[in-house]
């Protein structure tokens, strides 16, 4: 396969080990299954984007659901459309594999202990940081010997707070002390608005639990029209479909 001109962030914190998140690239690549394209054309670019990470190693990627799921990952699994593990979030211990997950405006979290050499990925929407996918990850890696305050958690590109107007059935899934998530948006509709801020939300759920190092890549995926897939932006325009980008961490 000809190498790929992929569009990757990269964090400062996760350095030293094979990490990224794919971007669209203008849309060239669209790494979700049931997304827009053929399938073995995502399955090609999603084993591109492992590779370019770790040579010849395979994805190892869940169906995801939006769950609090935790798989923790001995052995890889075929890469196909159907039939793979159910689940939000993977952790490994086990070199030569490329744990990944998709997403489209929820938050992907990369996690890694490198004294320990665990890493996992998160695949955090409201409903799972709510839920508690993220603390479950955690637990996850320090059954297999991390510490959590030697865990480094990056958030990769998710809507940004301007960008995710939500309504007051949507607060109510929240407590008080989550006010400060919510910044007032007016009314449309006759309904008060306000804007939630799920990366604030996120990165507060780690430093609760803990973890050392909480970083925020900072790019938004609803105004970044060039470089991401959004749900919500899709879902405005009236788009048939959507495309997801890829999140993706390996053992050094």
């Amino acid at each position: 396969m000809a190498e790929t001109p992929f569009h990757i962030e990269r964090s400062p914190e996760l350095a030293s080990l094979p990490h990224a998140f794919f971007g669209s690239a203008e849309g060239l690549h669209q790494f979700g299954f049931g997304g827009p394209g053929d399938s073995d054309a995502i399955q090609a670019v999603r084993a591109g984007a492992a590779s370019a990470l770790v040579k010849g190693a395979p994805l190892v990627a869940p169906h995801q659901v939006h769950s609090c799921d935790v798989i923790t990952v001995d052995e890889p699994w075929s890469d196909e459309p159907e039939g793979r593990p159910v689940a939000d979030a993977l952790v490994t211990n086990r070199p030569g594999i490329v744990l990944g997950i998709v997403t489209a405006d929820c938050g992907p979290v990369l996690f890694a202990d490198e004294k320990a050499g665990v890493v996992g990925a998160a695949h955090a929407g409201w409903r799972g940081a709510h839920g508690g996918i993220l603390e479950n990850t955690l637990a996850a890696m320090e059954a297999l010997g991390a510490q959590t305050p030697d865990i480094a958690a990056v958030l990769g590109p998710t809507i940004a707070q301007e960008s995710y107007e939500v309504d007051a059935a949507f607060r109510e899934n929240f407590m008080v002390s989550d006010d400060v998530h919510f910044a007032p948006a007016g009314v449309r509709d006759g309904r008060e608005r306000w804007h939630f801020d799920l990366p604030g939300y996120i990165a507060a759920r780690l430093n609760a639990a803990g973890v050392g190092t909480v970083s925020i890549i900072g790019q938004d995926t609803y105004a970044g029209r060039r470089a991401y897939y959004s749900y919500r932006r899709a879902t405005q325009e009236g788009a048939p479909d959507y495309g997801r980008q890829l999140s993706a961490i390996a053992v050094r």
